[in-house]
């Protein structure tokens, strides 16, 4: 199968049915769930009956223009994580999240900034995006961090939702990231 995207080291690819494990799995640490859930796992079952799913769902709502995909890196295939470039479930297709979750042996690595870039050149170049945004818990300081190195910057403050107020530092909120097509145009040019 063709990878959705390959940058140097890290291709996307869809996930497919028999994939839950990977999910699981990543789910299951509880460093790559402190600002997600306070580390608590993600349920087997939900992963499997919900989480997958919608994953899957995704790629035909979105004709696989979007969605939430596998990397791997592309020297020896190891699975890192996943990334998404998605509009919300019925927001407008050209304003876009941009999302990761990686597995810990993956952090540290310039995987998330080199991924994310080459999502955000994609939207605005090959998918008519005018937006593409992110959202990060206040804590989260490397994901802000990944999100300032593509070019997007902090457009507001965010409440923290209800199902992660469990998460480390829910107390504080988050923070709601974003740049537009002019943006990164400019950005470019400069």
């Amino acid at each position: 199968m063709d990878p959705y995207l390959e940058t140097a080291r890290v291709a996307l690819r869809p996930f497919g049915a028999d994939d839950a494990d990977l999910l699981i799995e990543l789910d299951s640490d509880p460093a790559v769930m402190r600002y997600l859930s306070g580390g608590e796992p993600t349920a087997a079952q939900d992963v499997r009956e919900r989480v997958l799913p919608s994953v899957l769902a995704g790629y035909d709502r979105w004709a696989g223009a979007f969605g939430l995909f596998a990397g791997y890196e592309t020297a020896g295939g190891a699975f890192v994580g996943w990334f998404c470039l998605r509009p919300e479930r019925e927001g407008p297709l050209d304003e876009v999240e941009l999302g990761y979750r990686l597995r810990r042996s993956a952090w540290g690595r310039g995987y998330a900034t080199e991924v994310s870039s080459a999502l955000v050149v994609k939207a605005f170049t090959d998918l008519g995006v005018r937006t593409v945004w992110g959202a990060t818990m206040a804590l989260n300081r490397a994901s802000q961090h990944v999100m300032e190195k593509v070019g997007m910057t902090v457009t507001h403050h965010l409440e923290t939702p209800e199902d992660m107020l469990g998460a480390e530092g829910a107390e504080l909120g988050g923070y709601r990231y974003a740049i537009t097509r002019e943006q990164w145009e400019r950005s470019r040019t400069s």
